[in-house]
C-alpha cells in the first residue's frame, strides 16, 4: 500500500510504536512461548490457524501472540488492506459506535484507535472528531497488524476441512496453496459468519442482472439515472440507498415491510461490562428472550444515514410495503406491492446473512454434524421460532462448536466459531466493535486452557526435568556436624 502520510505524521507513529513496545516490555508481552511443538509424519503442525484477518480475527491473532502461542498463522482471501468489510460493502461514511470505545485494543492504551490517530493528527482534533469515518478504521487496523507484527497471510482462500487424526487439515489455495494441519481453527469469517448473504426466493428467481444484495460488488456508476429499489430499513439499506443517489442515480425508493420505521436501539440502551461478561452465562431462555426481543423490535438505521438518504428530493420511503411478486417485463423490473405495481430497472436487497452450513463447499466434512439451537434447545416458552436464531451453532463455553449427536465428530470441539454467528451463545462479543477484546481473550483463554490439558503429559515432564537450582550450596553454613560434637562432649 502507498504511504500517504505527513513527515508528521509518520513521526508521530514512530514514537507511538516506541511507546508500544515500551508497554509491552513492562507488562513482559509477549508471553515465552509454552506450547510444545508438534510433528506429523515429517509434516509441521501449527498450534492454530486462524481464517479471517478483519478485525475479529487481528484481534483473536493478537491474543494468541501475546499469550504465548505463537505457532500460528491467520489467511484471508482478501488483498492485504480490504480485509473485513470497511472498504468493501461496508457503504456508510463512518463508523455507528463512538469513537471512544476502545475496540481490539486488549487492554492496551497505546494500541487503541485515539492513541493512533492522536499520535498523528493531535488533541485537538480528537475532540472535534464526531464519528470515525469507516476508511479511518481501516487504516487503523493496517497500522495494528504492523504493530504488532501479527503473522498474517493475504490471498489465501480456505477450500476444505478434514479431520487427520487428532488435528485439522486445513486446504487452501491462492499465494499460499496446500494443506496445513493445525490443533486448533478459529473461524473469524464476519458478517457471513459460516452461511452467507440472505436473498429471499422471490428474488432470487430474477435475472442477476437486474438486482445484487448489499454485500455484492455494486457498480454503482451503472447505476446512474435509472429507477432503483431499496428493500430494507436497516443501516445497510440507508447506505447503498445513499450511495447510489451520490452516484446519480434517477430515482432511489425504500420499500419497507414494517408500518413504522424502528427508531430506538435497544441492546445500545444497556450496554454494560455486565451484558458483555454475563451474557453467555445466562439460560437459554434468558438468551432467546434478549435477542428474539431486539430482532422484533428490530434495529433503526443511524439518524445520520438515514438523513443521507432523505436529503435527496429523488428519494422516497415506503412503510408497510410488502413484496407479493416481481418480474421482468421489457427489460424493466415489476414488483408487485401491497401498495400497488412499481416499475424499476434495479434493485438492491439489504437483507442480511444467514447461517447455511450446508452451502458452503469447504464446510461439507463438518456441517451435517453441527449442533445448531434448534436442535433440542427450542421450548413453548422460547415463543415462535425464527430462523436467524434457530438456525445459529449452539456453541460450548470457549466457542468451540459442539456435535449434534456426541462422538459423531470431534474434530468439532477444536473449531471455534469467532464471528457473528456466535451471537446467541455468547453474545455480541465476535463481530462488533465494543466488545471484540472481551470475546477474544475468552476466546484465547479457552484454547490457552485446552492445549495445556492436551499436553499435561510433557508439561508434566518438564517439570520433572527441570533441574537448573536455585541455590548453589554456598548460601549457608549446615549447623549438624557441630550440633553432633558439642553432644558428644
Amino acid at each position: 500500500m502507498m504511504d500517504n502520510t505527513l513527515p508528521s505524521q509518520n513521526a508521530g507513529l514512530a514514537a507511538l510504536e516506541a511507546q508500544l513496545a515500551e508497554d509491552l516490555s513492562l507488562l513482559e508481552l509477549p508471553a515465552k512461548s509454552w506450547v510444545p511443538r508438534r510433528q506429523h509424519e515429517g509434516e509441521e503442525v501449527r498450534d492454530v490457524v486462524v481464517i479471517g484477518a478483519g478485525m475479529c480475527g487481528l484481534t483473536a491473532t493478537a491474543k494468541l501472540v501475546l499469550s504465548g502461542i505463537d505457532n500460528i498463522v491467520t489467511y484471508d482471501a482478501a488483498p492485504e488492506g480490504q480485509e473485513g468489510p470497511w472498504v468493501t460493502f461496508a457503504r456508510m461514511e463512518t463508523l455507528r459506535s463512538p469513537k471512544i470505545l476502545t475496540g481490539p485494543a486488549l487492554g492496551l492504551p497505546r494500541l487503541t484507535f485515539r492513541a493512533w490517530f492522536v499520535a498523528q493528527w493531535g488533541q485537538a482534533a480528537w475532540d472535534a472528531l464526531d464519528k470515525i469515518p469507516k476508511n479511518q478504521w481501516m487504516d487503523y487496523l493496517v497500522w495494528y497488524r504492523k504493530a504488532l507484527d501479527l503473522p498474517v497471510k493475504n490471498d489465501v482462500r480456505m477450500t476444505s476441512l478434514e479431520q487427520e487424526g487428532d488435528l485439522i487439515a486445513v486446504t487452501v489455495e491462492g499465494a499460499e496453496t496446500g494443506r496445513i494441519l493445525t490443533r486448533r481453527l478459529v473461524l473469524a469469517t464476519g458478517r457471513s459468519g459460516l452461511g452467507g448473504t440472505y436473498v429471499p426466493e422471490m428474488i432470487r428467481t430474477i435475472d442477476p442482472r437486474f438486482w445484487a444484495h448489499s454485500a455484492d460488488d455494486i457498480d454503482f456508476d451503472a447505476l446512474k439515472g435509472k429507477r432503483i429499489a431499496v428493500i430494507g430499513a436497516g443501516a445497510s439499506a440507508m447506505d447503498n440507498a445513499a450511495t447510489a443517489l451520490e452516484a446519480g442515480a434517477g430515482s432511489v425508493d425504500m420499500l419497507i415491510r414494517r408500518k413504522e420505521m424502528p427508531r430506538i436501539n435497544k441492546m445500545t440502551g444497556i450496554g454494560s461490562y455486565g451484558v458483555v461478561q454475563g451474557m453467555h452465562r445466562l439460560p437459554d431462555l434468558w438468551k432467546w428472550k434478549f435477542f428474539d426481543y431486539t430482532a422484533r423490535t428490530q434495529t433503526p438505521p443511524p439518524r445520520n444515514s438515514t438523513l443521507r438518504v432523505s436529503r435527496h428530493e429523488n428519494a422516497r420511503f415506503f412503510l408497510d410495503c410488502g413484496l407479493e411478486s416481481m418480474a421482468v417485463e421489457q427489460n424493466e423490473l415489476v414488483i408487485e406491492t401491497t401498495q400497488g405495481e412499481m416499475r424499476f430497472d434495479f434493485l438492491i436487497a439489504a437483507t442480511g446473512f444467514v447461517n447455511d452450513f450446508d452451502g458452503r463447499a469447504e464446510f461439507a466434512n463438518f456441517a451435517p454434524f453441527i449442533r445448531r439451537w434448534k436442535d433440542g434447545r427450542e421450548t413453548p416458552e422460547m415463543g415462535r421460532p425464527r430462523a436467524s436464531l434457530s438456525d445459529a451453532p449452539d456453541l460450548g463455553p470457549d466457542f468451540e462448536f459442539r456435535e449434534r449427536e456426541p462422538g459423531s465428530c470431534p474434530m468439532l470441539a477444536h473449531i471455534h466459531c469467532f464471528n457473528d454467528a456466535a451471537m446467541l451463545t455468547h453474545g455480541k462479543v465476535s463481530g462488533d466493535i465494543p466488545a471484540v477484546s472481551a470475546g477474544a481473550e475468552r476466546l484465547v483463554q479457552g484454547i490457552a486452557a485446552s492445549l495445556f490439558a492436551e499436553d499435561v503429559e510433557t508439561h508434566f515432564k518438564n517439570l520433572q526435568a527441570y533441574d537448573t537450582p536455585e541455590l548453589q550450596g554456598d548460601e549457608w553454613v549446615d549447623a549438624t556436624p557441630s550440633l553432633h560434637e558439642g553432644a558428644s562432649v
